[in-house]
């Protein structure tokens, strides 16, 4: 037999202090998924689900709306962005309130169960000719210690399909807002920008929304700070008629998951190098009759209490 040395006790020791937290990290993540029904064009609410490995969620409350809309031009809850406010632990979301208008909702929460008096933003009131105001998302700048606000707006005439540019407005309380700005135009129409902060980068997946040719694909672009600027764009990560995405990081992963809403139902890609991507769709579960929506994490206590209305 032979008797370990002091050296292998540390080493031994130092590699399970190394393994303990990344196999609880493993066992213990959890997430939430806001999302609408396209059935009744999202005027019915925000439904949520929840999930304890990231890729299969069920409905809470078997999926009753969370939150029924109340301002806006068409009073609609579509696309539900929500993001947790590092500084306080209070959960913003922010939607999309009508087809045509200059307005984007916002409400919060700590329980994600209860929220605040919904407010309609004016974010392109200052644009005339502003088509339709869609898909706002929330991303947090550590730096500035501020929330920056993007959806896709079309600006004047565009035909049918519209000719959408990113716009963004910062704030760091959802009372004050500044002046909206152009925030990502790549010389065509693009719409759902989305984030995820990795490795000291910020990852911005958006959707070509041209249709002739037909590209309706995701890609992504990157940046040193949220707010930019972005690089070039990546190849496809999705096939044609995709939209929607919203990714989560698991297990060093990153997954997007997307809606192919021409076919009434969610795919999903993952890669660890944003280079490589394959197709794991057929790992997700998704509620029937889900719509665009936003993927985020959640502890376990909040993870419990959402659990507890399933």
């Amino acid at each position: 037999m032979t008797i370990p040395t002091r050296r292998d006790i540390c080493a031994g020791l130092a590699v399970s202090m190394l393994a303990g937290p990344t196999l609880a990290a493993r066992s213990t993540q959890h997430f939430a998924f806001s999302y609408f029904a396209n059935a009744d064009d999202g005027r019915a609410g925000m439904r949520m689900a929840i999930s304890d490995d990231g890729y299969r969620y069920r409905p809470v409350r078997g999926g009753v709306p969370m939150l029924v809309p109340t301002v806006g031009e068409n009073r609609l809850m579509r696309d539900p962005c929500v993001a947790r406010d590092p500084r306080t632990g209070l959960y913003h979301m922010v939607w999309t309130t009508s087809w045509t208008g200059t307005t984007i909702g916002h409400a919060a929460s700590r329980d994600l169960v209860t929220w605040s008096p919904q407010r309609a933003v004016p974010v392109m009131a200052a644009f005339a000719g502003t088509r339709n105001s869609w898909a706002p998302d929330l991303v947090y700048d550590d730096r500035r210690r501020l929330f920056t606000i993007v959806w896709a707006s079309t600006v004047g005439e565009a035909g049918k399909e519209g000719d959408h540019r990113l716009y963004a407005t910062d704030t760091a309380d959802f009372v004050t807002f500044t002046p909206t700005r152009i925030f990502y135009d790549p010389g065509f129409s693009v719409i759902d920008g989305t984030f995820l902060k990795r490795d000291g980068r910020t990852i911005m997946f958006v959707k070509d929304e041209r249709k002739e040719p037909v590209r309706k694909i995701i890609q992504w672009t990157q940046a040193p700070s949220p707010g930019g600027p972005y690089g070039p764009l990546s190849d496809a990560i999705t096939p044609a008629w995709s939209e929607g995405p919203t990714p989560i990081e698991i297990d060093g992963e990153v997954v997007v998951f997307f809606d192919r809403y021409t076919e009434k139902r969610w795919g999903a890609v993952a890669s660890r190098d944003l280079v490589t991507w394959r197709d794991v769709s057929n790992r997700i579960a998704i509620p029937a009759g889900a719509n665009h929506g936003t993927v985020f994490p959640i502890d376990a206590r909040r993870y419990a209490a959402l659990a507890a209305l399933t």
